[in-house]
């Protein structure tokens, strides 16, 4: 497993291999290659010793060749290959696939136990309230919602029941949301319905969200599908549905910033029977600004779910367990 030396010595690299770029082992080196336009020739963008490298992202189509998955198991690299969306198609870590001490602890927690699931819910919350004073916005919508979002954030500790847990968490999302996408016409948050543009355009972002996470909780040999908030259900990966939670903010900030700069427009959906479907030819610059978004935010990412790792297995009191705040 990971050790602090390995993120002192070691990064994570997320490569976008999209557009005619490749991957290829040489002198015991990773190189990214680069087509000429107009030739068969390729030139290198960049060489990294697998010693560097702690994890290998690589968004887009290519080739896995056997001297790629040695070097990748030599020096103990994560490799995932996702699609343009982030999804996840090609996974390969050798040290998380027979944890299965975390498994027996996932499945024998206990599920009236809601701690840690109100230190998420208390972490989102504080990432929409941070969301909302970064827009510096003096409005009515803002001002009420801000103080209120305060008050639910502070009474979650206090919380013991699931239901009311849940209530709180829906009360500060109908409250920020209301404020924070007023200049977009928002009327409600209502998932996979396809009922206007902004819906739409958060559903892309979450689902992007939700496959990078997966790719980390899987390196650390977590079961996907149980989870400690969102209760287990078929085929759902309620443990992603869960830590994806703190980190919902940036996909509304980067939804945001990107209707107000114009990269986000109506014009790029087409309706039909009153539901919004995103133009086929507009997807590679949506995905490229989540992406964009997100990446940063890579080694962040890793130790709150390296840390939220070693507070589950541990048994560490909730105090203990990772915040994120963007």
């Amino acid at each position: 497993m990971f050790t602090h030396k390995d993120l002192e010595y070691r990064t994570i690299f997320v490569i976008n291999c999209v557009n005619k770029r490749n991957l290829r082992v040489s002198n015991g080196e990773l190189l990214l290659e680069e087509e000429k336009e107009n030739s068969e020739e390729t030139k290198t963008l960049t060489k990294m010793p697998f010693q560097k490298i702690l994890a290998l992202f690589v968004v887009g189509h290519i080739h896995i060749t056997t001297p790629l998955i040695e070097k990748c198991q030599k020096h103990g690299v994560a490799l995932v290959v996702m699609k343009p969306n982030l999804r996840p198609v090609f996974f390969w870590a050798n040290y998380a696939e027979a944890n299965f001490l975390l498994h027996q602890k996932q499945y024998q927690f206990d599920k009236n136990d809601i701690s840690i699931a109100k230190i998420i819910v208390a972490n989102k919350i504080a990432n929409q309230l941070k969301n909302l004073q970064d827009t510096r916005k003096k409005d009515e919508l803002t001002e009420k919602a801000k103080p209120q979002l305060l008050t639910i954030m502070k009474t979650i500790e206090n919380i013991e029941d699931y239901s009311e847990l849940m209530g709180a968490e829906g009360m500060a999302s109908k409250l920020y949301f209301s404020a924070y996408f007023q200049n977009q016409n928002w009327i409600a948050r209502r998932p996979r319905t396809k009922c206007d543009i902004i819906n739409v355009t958060l559903d892309i972002g979450y689902t992007i969200l939700f496959n990078y996470l997966e790719s980390f909780l899987r390196m650390f040999g977590f079961d996907l599908y149980v989870g400690i908030f969102h209760r287990t259900w078929f085929k759902r990966k309620s443990l992603v549905c869960d830590i994806m939670e703190p980190f919902r903010c940036i996909v509304d900030k980067a939804v945001r910033t990107a209707f107000n700069r114009k990269q986000f427009s109506e014009k790029d959906f087409n309706c039909r029977k009153g539901e919004y479907f995103l133009k086929l030819e507009k997807n590679q610059d949506y995905y490229r600004v989540f992406f964009d978004a997100l990446i940063p935010y890579k080694m962040e990412v890793f130790r709150y779910v390296q840390d939220y790792y070693r507070c589950f297995m541990q048994k560490k009191s909730v105090t203990n367990y990772p915040k994120f705040t963007a």
